[in-house]
């Protein structure tokens, strides 16, 4: 028998053996070795149990996440100094997805793509995180959308109207006003029960202190959070921006709360991201699925909704940026988030460069919810006004060849370039809906008719703060019946008939 059977100290040997590989199988599950580090990307060997998007732990305290699962080795982006990383490096999992602070701890900060504070504020106190990924809402949870959100812009709030838990992209070439429209909105947010969050990907780290500065101003820190990835850092980095800053906004979200999200720009994100792909040598083209383009914005802006009140009632509204080349919104990027959003705010440089600001192109513009996201008084003043601009846009091409206009023309030229005229918004001045109100029922019945052109927009002003002064019950009326009553229709048009005479004879005075 114990000839052919084996001898206790080869028993012994072989279970020490076993025992050993046996720990070499723990190993390259949880701890690897870097095979490959540059450029943000590493290469890592082992970790046979890692995550997608699990969080990595390289030496010096630098953190990456894994984002390609091979059969010997998994790729990691770096989210911090590589320069430190060098081959035969240990690198350990956490067991962590990636995740970001959450909370009203971070309102009025800035913080980066990990939630960390970067404005020289100390630490931010929460204990709170959630993964920066996540599935979005159901159908079954979610809710149409009815409540506007009041932007302060009037040819927004009054053609394009956006409403709480809609996607909207804001489209144009380069410094067309594209990121002045999206910080006008967050400045008209104060005491309308509104969290902002605003993400800056691939901007100037100077650009991102003079907006901070700018809502500081307006007293917008005070519900804001701005999660910056600028320019200056790493594609990966650059590329988990909007995810975080959706993740920030989703915790307001799941409290029953209203939250407003600023992508500025998805355009630079879609850039660091065929750039971690191709460093990573995965497809970045438009058939890798999920290495997709299309898949990367849809699966983030779809986050954004109306719940229902079974699940808290709560929305986030996101207003996508994208930069155009020269006007193209046909190009690859704008028509997937075209088909993903549910309209686009298109800025014209023509219009910007013509002094027509912001310089929206109503045409070319569209809001899928439409006047569902309107108050009952701005859809009473404002029903026709997208015809009047179209038919003015029109006839103004046609006019320009023929000197001899009729009288209806000249009529149609002379509305459609007064309704432009009170369009027209210094930056940084939002305006009240009921203000905007007030200024389009002018422009409906006729009111403004024997106004000059190069007089409309002090004619505007001055109205307005006649009606503030001498009779602010229209104002409020406006303000808590969001309707226009026969009775007050009537009022306001008496009211503006007498202030017409009264603003003739100043025009006079002064020309005299």
């Amino acid at each position: 028998m114990n000839e052919v059977g084996l001898r206790p100290d080869e028993i012994s040997a072989l279970i020490k053996e076993q025992i050993k590989s046996y720990q070499k199988i723990i190993e390259l599950k949880d701890v690897g070795t870097v095979m490959t580090i540059g450029d943000g990307v590493s290469l890592v060997h082992g970790l046979q149990d890692a995550m997608l998007g699990e969080l990595l732990e390289f030496p010096h305290e630098v953190f990456g996440m894994v984002m390609n699962l091979e059969v010997d080795y998994v790729g990691a982006v770096l989210l911090g100094n590589d320069t430190l990383i060098k081959e035969g490096d240990e690198v350990k999992r956490t067991g962590r997805i990636i995740e970001v602070a959450v909370g009203d701890a971070l309102l009025g900060r800035v913080v980066n793509s990990l939630g960390q504070a970067i404005d020289g504020q100390g630490e931010i106190k929460t204990n709170k995180t959630r993964p920066i990924e996540r599935i979005a809402p159901g159908v079954m949870t979610r809710k149409s959308v009815d409540q506007p959100v009041q932007t302060g812009i009037t040819s927004i709030d009054a053609i394009i109207p956006i409403g709480r838990g809609q996607r909207e992209l804001i489209i144009g070439d380069r410094q067309t006003g594209k990121t002045a429209i999206a910080i006008d909105t967050i400045l008209n947010q104060k005491d309308q029960n509104m969290y902002c969050v605003y993400v800056a990907i691939g901007q100037k780290n100077s650009t991102v202190a003079q907006i901070v500065e700018r809502l500081r101003q307006g007293g917008a820190m005070e519900y804001t959070t701005i999660v910056s990835a600028s320019a200056s850092e790493l594609a990966p980095v650059q590329y988990i921006a909007p995810y975080a800053g959706c993740a920030i906004a989703e915790e307001w979200l799941e409290q029953g709360k209203d939250v407003l999200i600023v992508y500025d720009d998805l355009s630079k994100h879609a850039v660091s991201y065929r750039t971690v792909s191709l460093l990573l040598k995965r497809p970045p083209g438009r058939e890798a699925y999920p290495g997709d383009v299309f898949y990367l914005h849809s699966r983030l802006l779809e986050r954004a909704c109306r719940l229902n009140q079974e699940n808290g009632g709560g929305s986030i509204t996101a207003l996508p940026i994208i930069e155009t080349q020269a006007g193209d919104i046909s190009a690859y990027i704008p028509t997937n988030i075209i088909s993903i959003t549910d309209g686009q705010i298109f800025l014209q440089q023509d219009l910007f460069n013509a002094g027509f600001r912001p310089a929206i192109d109503t045409g070319l513009s569209v809001s899928r919810v439409g006047s569902s996201a309107q108050i009952k008084a701005m859809k009473q003043v404002s029903g026709s006004l997208k015809l009047e601009l179209a038919q003015y846009a029109e006839m103004q091409s046609f006019a320009q060849f023929g000197s001899d206009l009729d009288n209806a023309t000249k009529a149609v030229l002379d509305h459609g370039a007064k309704v432009r005229q009170v369009l027209v918004q210094p930056q940084y001045t939002p305006r009240s809906i009921e203000h905007q109100v007030v200024s389009l029922f002018a422009l409906k019945y006729g009111i403004t008719k024997t106004i000059s052109i190069e007089n409309i927009t002090e004619f505007i002003n001055q109205l307005i703060e006649h009606i503030e002064v001498r009779h602010p019950e229209y104002i409020e009326e406006i303000r808590m019946q969001k309707e226009i009553s026969p009775e007050l229709e009537a009022s306001l048009k008496e009211t503006m008939g007498q202030f017409v005479t009264q603003f003739e004879r100043t025009v006079e005075r002064s020309n005299e």
